[in-house]
């Protein structure tokens, strides 16, 4: 029975987006329909499963199981309108034999519009996000607020409003037009790049890693570049999240705390990731990415290639971070670019591009300007003025595994270790 649950759970997994996403096509748009009518499938299916055995094809069998609860319930209701009473007649909404429904192009298609739909930029950020992760995910609320460390009335309220904004300002359920696709993917991807770099890089918790959102955002990124293969910048935003990923089991220790790129045992670099991540990159650039990720990915790249922090490719590294502060002139990039200099020219260098981030309200509350400084200063033998970065450093930093390691290297410069 366990092992039952288990696989299910799998299938929930692998299956309840795409699933929904032909849900709320058959069901005129409607989220909460869709939803419950998919989760009265899951429990028929955890009833029925262990004793009846699995169907041959889950997802056919949950699609018409779902489609039928559905319905079901609508009619209790009483509220089918008649142009949902037609489509529903007619089966048009969802194929009634499981091949056609298993058509893997109209799938495609469905999953495409909810993808558009979640990240359509009339809904906030954090809208975009939770419903992401609700919908093509398959997250549940509590997993959701967890990840975020919100209450969970918070977070459902917030997926609430989201889909109350969807009905009440008649949000498309469709794919963008071709003039329309820029804009809208702009928004698809950054949306999935700060999944990824909420779990790469936690801002709060104990835990610097969440796993789960890194490969929730990593299998979005899949799915949109097989929904979308004309396209080089969901190649390039995949290929960015494949490099960093590889890395993840060398960047804390076995307490959880925080390891430096430099001091990481590249043995446990993912080397498959790494080589995938290298191919994707390579196909995003032949088909014309240029853009922010494009960029990143290849700086991420380079890293992939030292054999050895020594072999690092500084200069190539800092060139690429210029380049990238042409595109996106944004403190955070030109953070970057600082700590790219420093490695390639010396950490003088690197401070004075520092100081002209001083002022920059954007970093005011942002922890990584003060310890990058900190890092700079001692490494320059400057310890008293490291010390007083590391203690600023200190006052904003959210995340414990960051906080023990800027602890442990403020206590070293106290020591007057460098």
């Amino acid at each position: 029975m366990q092992d039952a649950g288990d696989r299910i759970a799998r299938v929930y997994r692998a299956e309840s987006g795409g699933v929904l996403a032909r849900l709320i096509r058959v069901f005129g748009g409607s989220f909460d329909v869709a939803e419950e009518a998919l989760h009265e499938a899951f429990e028929a299916a955890l009833s029925q499963w262990p004793v009846d055995g699995f169907p041959e094809s889950p997802r056919a069998w949950l699609l018409r199981t779902a489609r039928n609860k559905g319905i079901d319930r609508i009619r209790r209701r009483q509220k089918l309108d008649a142009i949902a009473q037609e489509e529903l007649a007619t089966g048009e909404g969802l194929a009634r034999s499981p091949e056609e429904t298993l058509e893997e192009a109209a799938l495609g298609d469905d999953q495409l519009r909810l993808i558009f739909t979640c990240c359509n930029p009339a809904l906030g950020t954090d809208a975009q996000v939770a419903l992401t992760l609700r919908t093509l995910c398959g997250l549940s609320t509590e997993e959701i607020a967890r990840a975020f460390l919100v209450p969970v009335p918070t977070m459902a309220q917030r997926l609430v409003r989201a889909k109350q904004k969807i009905q009440l300002a008649k949000i498309p359920y469709r794919i963008p037009a071709v003039e329309e696709l820029p804009e809208r993917l702009d928004a698809v991807l950054a949306v999935i790049y700060l999944v990824f770099t909420e779990g790469y890089a936690a801002t709060a918790g104990d835990a610097l890693i969440r796993r789960d959102l890194c490969g929730e955002a990593i299998r979005i990124g899949r799915l949109l570049t097989r929904l979308l293969p004309g396209r080089a910048e969901p190649l390039a935003v995949l290929a960015l999240m494949l490099l960093h990923d590889a890395r993840r089991e060398a960047r804390t220790d076995e307490e959880g705390n925080l390891v430096l790129l430099e001091d990481q045992d590249r043995s446990l670099w993912d080397r498959g990731q790494i080589e995938e991540g290298t191919r994707v990159l390579e196909a995003a650039l032949k088909g014309g990415a240029k853009g922010a990720y494009a960029i990143q990915a290849a700086v991420a790249a380079l890293h992939a290639q030292a054999a050895l922090h020594e072999e690092t490719d500084w200069a190539q590294i800092a060139a690429l971070y210029r380049a990238l502060s042409r595109v996106q002139p944004t403190p955070v990039v030109k953070l970057n670019l600082a700590a790219a200099v420093a490695m390639a020219e010396g950490p003088l260098a690197g401070l004075a591009l520092l100081d002209e981030l001083e002022g920059e309200a954007e970093l005011g509350s942002y922890h990584l300007l003060p310890a990058a400084r900190a890092e700079l200063l001692r490494r320059a033998g400057r310890r008293d003025e490291a010390g007083a970065a590391y203690e600023k450093a200190l006052s904003l930093v959210g995340n414990e595994a960051e906080r023990r390691f800027l602890e442990r290297r403020a206590a070293e410069v106290r020591a007057g270790r460098q």
